[in-house]
């Protein structure tokens, strides 16, 4: 919930709102776009505990390239939602953000993937396969228990090896981002058990790449 409302106000910020309701989703977008890119991106994403939104906000194009890339990634979303259990999938703007709860991929305490890990990966490495022209953001969080510094490296190993297994499973390495928060970017409370559970876990950030955009952008002329 808190997400969502620092999301809206984002948006309801947009200037060309004021222009009434006679503008269409495509013009909408194309000012959403411009105004939530680069570092309003990671504004909303430092604020509402997800770098991953925050990745996907900053990369938004806007307009009916926007619009294009949207389509794009409605169709991926929907496959990785469909055939990986244990998943949480949002659409967010001309992206998709996918939360794997660290109970899903490792051990205490580890960075080592488990079978059932390497298997949901596998479906993943499936789909991201035939959705080429998409850059990955593997962003690693850990609870607040453990030393800072700890927690850091810990969660940087766990994004390295989920970078690491991707790769090897023949996602094209420069696709692929790994990058370590620790506990800086808590989504829930860490006052119990059962909610530091859910911060330490691993998100997806999953753009368009330059390729994505240049066809988009042709495609919408």
């Amino acid at each position: 919930m808190k997400r969502f409302k620092i999301i809206v106000l984002a948006i309801l910020t947009v200037p060309i709102m004021l222009a009434g309701c006679s503008l269409t989703r495509t013009q909408k977008g194309a000012g959403i776009g411009t105004v939530a890119g680069g570092a309003a991106g990671a504004v909303i994403g430092r604020a509402a505990g997800n770098t991953a939104i925050g990745a996907v906000v900053g990369a938004t194009v806007g307009g009916v390239t926007g619009a294009i890339i949207g389509n794009q990634m409605d169709k991926q979303a929907e496959e990785i939602k469909n055939d990986i259990p244990g998943v949480t999938v949002e659409r967010v703007g001309e992206g998709i953000v996918v939360e794997f709860t660290n109970d899903v991929l490792f051990g205490f305490d580890s960075y080592t993937l488990t079978s059932a890990a390497m298997e949901n990966l596998n479906k993943l490495v499936t789909i991201l396969d035939k959705y080429p022209d998409t850059d990955i953001e593997i962003h690693g969080h850990t609870d607040s228990k453990g030393a800072a510094n700890y927690n850091q490296t810990l969660s940087l190993q766990r994004s390295d090896a989920v970078r690491s297994y991707l790769a090897n499973a023949g996602v094209t390495s420069s696709r692929l981002t790994a990058l370590g928060f620790g506990e800086s970017q808590p989504k829930y409370s860490n006052e119990t058990a059962d909610s530091r559970s859910k911060n330490r876990r691993v998100e997806f950030a999953i753009t368009a790449n330059e390729k994505m955009k240049r066809e988009a952008e042709q495609a919408g002329n």
